[in-house]
This record gives structure tokens, C-alpha cells and sequence, in this order.
């Protein structure tokens, strides 16, 4: 017997904070995505279904749900209503049968989103879990791709309307460098319908709980605002992880180039110009450096927070005179493996430094 929750406002609520938090700052703005969410439940008078991982039967076919492109395109150019269903069913056309639920491709920032208003848009449940367990910028950074699943047959859709199907991709390098060009052409960003899998895929293979996680980060985020604790300590505790740096942003040099948002954010702490963090990003925040010392390096998350309620601030927001927190929290553990690591390891950014793991795992 399958076991659905629906969610309700509150929970949308709470996991916009927390998708926000685990997007590391990239994954779209989850405010964005909360009020189309909000939108879609208000007219329809329900909430996003979900489902666990278990429930999901070995034979159907499940595929995973994102947008694709630069955040700084993403805050001025908003997905049209049918986008994201366009790009599944785009999918079920060309393999000939329905979904039986979706995936949510990245648990951060808006991606957590857009699943759950496709989902409630075509009647499908939403599966409990993710291939990154945060964002990532390219999409052969997942643990589906990663365990081998095919990046291949692929959909993208524009807003206006059009769809591209991919039948066969011989890499998911490939796929990435032709996904990203077609999105360029679509405007700087795209519905992203991939992979195409069974369920007994799906469940070698991906990030359990990851919805459920990132709405207990936000309820928590919620609940030191009620109570006027330090939400970023809060956070940091709950997900193994630890505060790495307060202080105020002193610089940002950001640009949008070949699809990313890519530049570096520059902080200063309270008090004292000469205690510094510095840290770069592509889409996503990457590295971070405290006083010129590396102390944390993708997969593990780099999550900037507003200093006074603990609201994640996304790459595309980061500003001058913003007073924050930023955390370092430890990635899940199936993306610490060996063959994880040459995919999203700091090499695979062009930073040429060796992964030291924060202690833990995220879940």
C-alpha cells in the first residue's frame, strides 16, 4: 500500500527556507518558486503529493524534473504556466507510457519547487529524495548519472512553448555541453526533463529523505525566529555541520557567462578588517578560504545565511554591506565516494586542491 503526505502551505513554507540553505546559492531563488507553488495549491485546493523511495514500483518509469541555466536569468525570466509539464510529457511521447511519479533533480534552492508544482499540475506524486542532496551546476552532477543510469532520452523546453528531444547521448559530458548550448538559445534558461529511469534505478541510486530534510532545516529556521535563537547555530547542528564565518559582504564581482552565474564574494568579519573569507562560485558556492586558508571545498555545502533570520541568500543576491553567516555543512555521503568525487570533487570545477570532507555526513 503506497503512503501519500500532502503538503500544506506551512510546508512549502519551510522547505523554501531549507531547499534555499542546501542550494549552496545557486538552484534558482526558492521565493520564486514558493509562490508559484503557493499560486497552483491556493486555485486547485490541495497540496503536492508525496511518496517514499520504496514505494515507487521496480518497473515504472520515474524521470527526474529541473530547470537548467544561470540564477541571474532565472530572477527575471519566470517559467511560463506548462513549461514543466511540457518537458515530461515531451518524454512520455517519445517512450510511449506515462510517469509514475517524479523526481526532484536537485533539492536546492527553486528545483525543489518545480517538481512539486509539475507534480500537482499532472495529477503524479513526488518521490521523497534527489540525485545531489544540494545544487549543482552541470547535469551529469548527480548520483543517478553517477551510478550509472543513461543521461539519454533527454527533453528541454522554452517558454514559448517549444520542446527538444534527445533520444540518445553517447556521454552525459556531452549531454551537458549540447543541453547548454540549447539553453542559452532558449532565453538563459529551460525545463530540464532527465534521466528517463525505472523505478528499481531510481532506487539504487538516489539521495533518500532529502524533501523531508529540507523541510525540517526550514521549520527549524522558523522556529529560532519565534524564539530569537541564532538560527545559523541551530542549522549547523542539525545538519552535522558547523559556522565557518560571520561578517559583512565587502565585495562581489559576479558575471552571467556560457549559461552559469560565475564570480567571487568577499567578507569581512565584525570588528576587524583583517579576518576575511573569500569564496568562488559557479552558480553554486565552491570554495571558501578564511583568511587566505582553504576550510571548505565542494560537495560539501557552503551555505551563505542572512545574520538575523537565517534566510538563505542565493549567488545572485549577494550584495554589498549584507551582513551574514556562512556554514559549512557535509555532503551526503554518496557523494563522497571515490567515483562521486572525479564528477563533483573540487578538480572537476578546475580547482586544482584535494577534497579534505568536513566530519559527518548531511543525512
Amino acid at each position: 500500500m503506497i503512503i501519500e503526505r500532502e503538503l500544506s502551505l506551512r510546508d512549502v513554507r519551510a522547505i523554501a527556507i531549507g531547499a534555499g540553505i542546501l542550494g549552496t546559492g545557486g538552484g534558482g531563488n526558492p521565493y520564486l518558486g514558493r509562490l508559484w507553488l503557493e499560486k497552483e495549491m491556493k486555485a486547485r485546493g490541495a497540496g503536492p503529493r508525496i511518496i517514499a523511495v520504496e514505494d515507487v514500483p521496480d518497473d515504472a518509469f520515474v524521470c527526474g524534473l529541473s530547470g537548467m541555466g544561470a540564477p541571474t536569468v532565472g530572477i527575471e525570466k519566470l517559467p511560463e504556466t506548462e513549461e514543466f509539464v511540457n518537458v515530461v510529457r515531451a518524454l512520455e511521447d517519445h517512450i510511449g507510457q506515462q510517469m509514475a511519479a517524479l523526481i526532484i533533480g536537485e533539492i536546492g534552492g527553486s528545483n525543489s519547487m518545480r517538481p512539486l508544482v509539475c507534480g500537482l499540475q499532472m495529477g503524479l506524486p513526488i518521490v521523497d529524495g534527489d540525485g545531489m542532496g544540494r545544487a549543482f551546476p552541470e547535469l551529469q552532477m548527480d548520483t543517478f548519472i553517477i551510478g550509472g543510469v543513461s543521461a539519454s532520452p533527454m527533453a528541454l523546453t522554452d517558454s514559448w512553448g517549444n520542446a527538444v528531444l534527445f533520444p540518445n547521448i553517447d556521454s552525459p559530458f556531452r549531454a551537458e555541453a549540447y543541453a547548454r548550448a540549447l539553453t542559452i538559445q532558449m532565453g538563459g534558461r529551460a525545463a530540464l526533463a532527465m534521466p528517463l529511469m525505472t523505478g528499481l534505478q531510481m532506487k539504487n541510486t538516489i539521495i533518500r529523505d532529502t524533501l523531508s530534510l529540507a523541510r525540517r532545516i526550514g521549520e527549524l529556521v522558523l522556529q529560532t525566529r519565534e524564539s530569537h535563537d541564532d538560527p545559523s547555530e541551530a542549522v549547523a547542528a542539525l545538519c552535522n555541520g558547523r559556522v565557518l564565518f560571520r561578517g559583512k559582504i565587502t565585495d562581489v564581482n559576479r558575471r552571467t557567462t556560457t549559461g552559469f552565474a560565475r564570480g567571487e564574494v568577499k567578507l569581512a568579519a565584525f570588528g576587524s578588517a583583517n579576518d576575511t573569507m573569500r569564496i568562488v562560485f559557479q552558480n553554486e558556492n565552491l570554495v571558501a578560504w578564511h583568511n587566505e586558508e582553504i576550510v571548505c571545498t565542494v560537495p560539501d555545502l557552503i551555505c551563505v545565511l542572512n545574520l538575523e533570520d537565517g534566510e538563505p541568500v542565493s549567488t545572485e543576491l549577494l550584495r554589498y554591506g549584507l551582513r551574514v553567516s556562512v556554514l559549512g555543512l557535509p555532503a551526503a555521503r554518496e557523494l563522497k565516494t571515490p567515483e562521486a568525487l572525479t564528477i563533483v570533487g573540487p578538480a572537476a570545477f578546475g580547482y586544482d586542491m584535494p577534497f579534505h570532507p568536513l566530519p559527518g555526513h548531511l543525512l
